[in-house]
């Protein structure tokens, strides 16, 4: 029986824990507050993210790091973006060599600009790191919704190991060698679907959404190319499936914050009004920091960057997009 250890009470990492419990693993969730483990251990549902989704009774829920982590193969960081590190640091010293951890969140560390999977190399250098990804709302592949992701790593290998440990009839993976556009994807789609949440609370239709994701399309290509991604990948789950995914449907977080953005809902408000974190401010706000620094024009996450970190009128922003210089738009 393989054993496999999710750190974070998250809908997401508590979603694949149901699925691989069911799959026949050994499977703990560890969380850090001890009040919330004691509830959802109690109860065997979490409540705060995963309503009405049974949490199987073999399953192990705790806040004792050392029991969660020790004798685990795999250890999945089911954490936001902004605490890879620091869930990263808190665990490095209690690692062996042998245990693959895998990334479930998407974006990249702002200030660092790095991707996940550097910043976990950069704490626990001896471990092997697989990236999983892919449109995959949590609540679907908790009610056994045919789902497909995609996984990969610097070493395929492990790739491979996490492939089989995941697959079932109804979550489907599949592997990418790609690692740079696998991560730069998954991060980037969070500020567009932001940006077409903005125009659906603004009761734009849905041909601005159409054409926000496809020229969204176009940057993430732009921006994940330069960086050393495959064309190729955008077009696929990572990338062009997560797009559609997270632009398209109310349970993208980013897309529900951005309807409330549009409504005239405060941009800190609207995020706490969600009630989990909303990758694509942070992902707007590093990525805009990136392209500034890479001279790439990006005017999408341009005219997000003002709207949520310089107070510019959101109507005032979508007229600068559609009254810009002519262009081609293969270029």
């Amino acid at each position: 029986m393989k054993k496999v250890t999710f750190l974070g009470l998250g809908s997401f990492g508590t979603s694949l824990g149901i699925l691989l419990a069911k799959n026949g693993c050994k499977v703990t969730i560890w969380g850090r507050n001890k009040e919330d483990v004691a509830e959802i251990r109690a109860s065997r549902v979490n409540n705060k993210y995963l309503p009405g989704i049974e949490i199987p009774g073999d399953v192990i829920i705790t806040s004792n790091m050392e029991e969660a982590i020790s004798e685990s193969e795999y250890i999945v960081l089911a954490v936001p973006s902004y605490a890879i590190r620091s869930i990263c640091k808190l665990i490095s010293s209690k690692l062996n060599e042998r245990q693959i951890l895998i990334c479930i969140a998407k974006g990249i560390e702002e200030g660092t600009n790095l991707r996940l999977s550097e910043v976990i190399k950069e704490e626990a250098p001896l471990n092997p790191v697989v990236v999983l990804t892919g449109p995959s709302h949590a609540e679907e592949v908790s009610r056994n919704i045919p789902t497909t992701v995609a996984v990969s790593s610097e070493d395929m290998n492990y790739a491979y190991k996490v492939q089989d440990l995941f697959m079932t009839k109804y979550f489907r993976v599949y592997t990418n060698d790609d690692i740079i556009g696998v991560e730069i994807g998954g991060a980037v789609k969070n500020i567009i679907a932001l940006t077409c949440g903005i125009c659906d609370g603004l009761g734009y239709g849905d041909n601005t959404r159409a054409a926000l994701m496809t020229r969204g399309m176009s940057e993430i290509v732009k921006i994940g190319t330069l960086l050393g991604g495959k064309r190729e990948t955008f077009y696929g789950l990572t990338g062009m499936g997560d797009l559609i995914v997270t632009c398209t449907s109310l349970h993208s977080r980013n897309r529900r914050a951005g309807i409330q953005i549009g409504k005239g809902t405060p941009i800190k408000e609207a995020c706490e009004n969600i009630g989990m974190v909303v990758e694509g401010v942070s992902a707007c706000e590093a990525f805009y920091k990136l392209k500034e620094k890479l001279n790439v024009c990006m005017p999408i996450v341009d005219e997000l960057y003002h709207i949520l970190f310089e107070n510019k009128d959101i109507k005032d922003a979508a007229h600068l997009l559609m009254s810009r210089d002519r262009k081609n738009e293969m270029h």
